[in-house]
C-alpha cells in the first residue's frame, strides 16, 4: 500500500473516532427513533381525535382541485386532482410536536445549564482577580520591608 493511500486511510480513521462524528451518529439513530415515536403519536391519538371533530381521520382530509374526484373502492383516485391537506396538516403536528420535545426537553435545560456555568466561571474569574490583587500587594509590602532592611535602621531612602 502506497504512502498516500496510508494517509487518507489513517485520516478517514481519524476522522470516523472523533467524538463529533460519533455523537452526531448517535443522535441521528435516536432521532429516528423518536420521529416513529412521534409519528405514532401523531396517527394513532392527535388524528382521531381531530378526526372525531370531523367526519374521518385526518389524513383523508382532502380537497379537490379539479372536480369532481372520484375513488374507487381501493381508495385510489380515478378522476379530479385530489390536494390532501389533511396529510400536510398530520406532518405539521408532527413536526411541532418533535420540535417542542426537543426545545423542551434538550434544548432549554442545556441553555440553562450553559448559563449557570458561564456566571460560575465569571464568579470564579472575579475571585481569581481579587487574589491577584491582593497577591501584589503583600509581594510589595515584602519587596518595600526588604528594602528597608537592607538600608538598615536610621537610613533613609536616598
Amino acid at each position: 500500500m502506497s504512502k498516500e493511500k496510508e494517509s487518507v486511510l489513517e485520516g478517514f480513521k481519524a476522522f470516523l473516532t472523533r467524538g463529533n462524528v460519533i455523537d452526531l451518529a448517535v443522535a441521528v439513530v435516536i432521532g429516528a427513533a423518536f420521529t416513529n415515536v412521534v409519528n405514532s403519536l401523531v396517527k394513532g391519538v392527535i388524528n382521531p381525535v381531530v378526526g372525531a371533530f370531523g367526519t374521518k381521520d385526518l389524513d383523508r382530509y382532502t380537497s379537490c382541485l379539479q372536480a369532481p374526484c372520484k375513488t374507487n373502492a381501493a381508495g385510489e383516485v380515478v378522476s379530479g386532482i385530489p390536494i390532501m391537506w389533511g396529510t400536510v396538516l398530520s406532518s405539521t403536528l408532527s413536526f411541532l410536536i418533535t420540535a417542542a420535545v426537543v426545545y423542551f426537553l434538550m434544548v432549554l435545560p442545556m441553555a440553562k445549564y450553559l448559563a449557570r456555568r458561564a456566571r460560575q466561571q465569571a464568579v470564579k474569574e472575579q475571585v481569581e482577580e481579587v487574589l491577584e490583587v491582593s497577591e501584589l500587594e503583600v509581594l510589595k509590602e515584602i519587596r518595600d520591608a526588604l528594602l528597608a532592611q537592607q538600608r538598615g535602621p536610621g537610613r533613609s531612602a536616598p
